[in-house]
This record gives structure tokens, sequence and C-alpha cells, in this order.
């Protein structure tokens, strides 16, 4: 019996150190543990003029109210009704993986941001942690976010207090099972400052924006949250809800993509949601794109021109077919 019981134990052994292993090499231990979190500080943002003209603009700008507001999908741009800005919405987007819950952002104590330090804000833009220290969904795109400067980030969120508080009372986000463990992984602290961004190359100074715009995002198919290997901005990532169902499309200068695209149309594009006389599907932002500067609109076009170009076509004026390249269907899919 006692050698039966040895056996026994160091199978025991051996199943726990094969499970370590498999563990470790595999998802890790932060589903387990929790997200890596620094401390919170106990700063305040200094409240200025320009802190707050430049985090309207930027707020205005980077989607933060393309999400953190409800919208009237109804009418073109998908506008947000006026006063609601900031003030959250449930996730309109099909076949996330649960309730995904975009908070409420104004200064209402109840409802919204009003009890969250300056401190728990910059955390969860940069670092995704949220105020109550869980990781967050990375439908918000703090890994971009986590490239915004110090400063920028400092007049988001002295315009976001700033804003008239909405009560508006909201479920709490809700993941389902094994994902919500899973992106606990993914947040990771900023360990330094984050300087200023070189203004003086147009195309570099695009690709900050275009980071802080999330543009990529959308525009790359994904498959479980990973990019398609070489598809980078070259669309045909699938977006259905209350907007229709459409898919993104290939904004890299290929023929296949925005090649024909000069400057005054990519322009006017941003401003008016029409290429022509092509409307936009209401998903893409460009009811917040058009708040952007002439200059900093063609600084973005000038970064999306030097993009490797990928022959993928994506035309969603034609019925969806499958397309081998990114494996979804999508119009003009069997044209690939």
């Amino acid at each position: 019996m006692k050698k039966i019981g040895k056996i026994l134990l160091y199978l025991l052994i051996g199943i726990c150190l094969l499970l370590v292993c498999a563990i470790s090499l595999t998802v890790g231990w932060r589903p387990f543990l929790g997200p890596r979190a620094r401390a919170l500080n106990s700063q305040k943002f200094e409240v200025t003029p320009a802190r707050l003209e430049r985090g309207k603009y930027i707020a205005d700008t980077a989607g933060c109210f393309g999400c953190h507001s409800p919208h009237d999908w109804k009418t073109h741009g998908g506008p947000v009704p006026p006063g609601q800005e900031g003030s959250g919405e449930i996730m309109p987007i099909e076949n996330l993986p649960g309730l995904v819950v975009a908070p409420n952002l104004t200064p209402d104590v109840k409802t919204g941001a009003g009890a969250w330090s300056d401190d728990q804000l910059a955390r969860a833009i940069r670092e995704g942690i949220g105020h109550d220290g869980r990781a967050l969904f990375p439908m918000m795109p703090y890994l971009r976010y986590r490239k915004m400067s110090d400063e920028d980030l400092a007049s988001v969120v002295v315009y976001l207090r700033s804003l008239p508080p909405v009560q508006n009372p909201l479920p709490a986000t809700e993941i389902i099972f094994p994902v919500k463990y899973l992106i606990r992984s993914v947040p990771e602290p900023l360990a330094s400052p984050v300087p200023e961004p070189d203004r003086s190359d147009p195309a570099k100074w695009g690709e900050y924006l275009v980071t802080r715009s999330v543009c990529e995002e959308c525009h790359t198919a994904q498959h479980r949250g990973e990019p398609v290997k070489d598809l980078n901005f070259g669309g045909g990532f699938p977006l259905s809800g209350p907007f229709g169902h459409v898919s993104s499309a290939n904004i890299t200068p290929d023929a296949s993509g925005i090649g024909y695209y000069d400057e005054a149309l990519f322009l006017q594009a941003m401003r008016t949601g029409y290429v022509k006389a092509r409307p936009l599907n209401s998903i893409m932002p460009f009811r917040e794109f058009k708040n952007f500067t002439d200059e900093d609109l063609k600084a973005i076009y000038a970064y999306l021109r030097t993009l490797k170009p990928v022959k993928h076509r994506v035309d969603n004026a034609l019925p969806p077919t499958y397309c081998k390249i990114c494996q979804y269907s999508h119009g003009g899919g069997d044209q690939n």
C-alpha cells in the first residue's frame, strides 16, 4: 500500500508540474492573479484654458464620444443627441463576447465618473485598468491610447471633468467565460513618461493621429482579436449593429484600396461622410473626424500614403462573398 501511495503521490506531483508548465507556456498566470496594475497616485491635473481647448479637440476627434455616447443610428452619421455627449452607451456591435458597456464619463457622481480620481481616469485611458481595478475589455483601445502623450492625456482628463454631469444609469460590463479572465493578461503599466510627438514631419504626426484615432483597429481584419497577417489597414473586418452590416474598407494606397484618393477627396470623405455621391456607413466615425483641422487631416492622409499597399478588394456595394484572403464574407470577396 505504501508503494502505491508513493506512486500516486509522484503521479500527482507530475500532473501538477505539467499543469504549471502548460499554464506558463500558454495563457500565463494573469487570468488567475489579475491584471498588472500600478498603484494609483494622488495627482490632480491643473486646469488651464489651453488644456480645456486641447482636451475638447482630442475628445471630439479621437473617438471618445463615438463609444461613450448614445447615437441616432437612423440618421446618416449616427449623431449624438444634444446634451448626451460622454454619457455612455451599451455597445451596439453584434457578436461581442458578452455585454460591453462604455461607461458614463461625465462628472455625475451617481452614474458617471464624478467620484473617480484623475489618476483612475488616466490609468483607464492608457493602461486598461478600470476605476474598480478590473481589466477593461480591449474594445477600449488603451493599447493605442498608451502612446498618447502625457500632456494630451492631462488635457483629456481636464476636459472630461468640465462636461455637464448627465445622469444615465447603465449596467456593468459582463464578459463571458473564459474571455473575462483572458483579458486580464493584456494591461501593462506605463513605466516611463510619454513625450509630445514631433510635428515637424506631417507623415509622422499623421501616424500619431491615426494611432490615437484607432483607425487600424477597425480597418484590419481580425480573428479572435488578432490581426490577420499582412492585412494591416487592408479592411474586411465585419461590423453589424443598428447601423446595418458593413465590412471595413481597405485604406492602403493599393488600387484596391484608396490609391485613387487625392488629398481633396480624402478631406471631403472625412468632412461629409460621402465619397463623392457614395455614403459611408455611419459606424465610420466621420461625425468625429470632421472636427479635425485641415492640417491634421492632411497629416493623416500623408501617413496613409506611406502604408504598404495591400491588395484586398472590399466593396460594400456588392453582395457578400467568401474572401480567401481575410476569410470573411464581404462585397467583392470572390474577386480576391
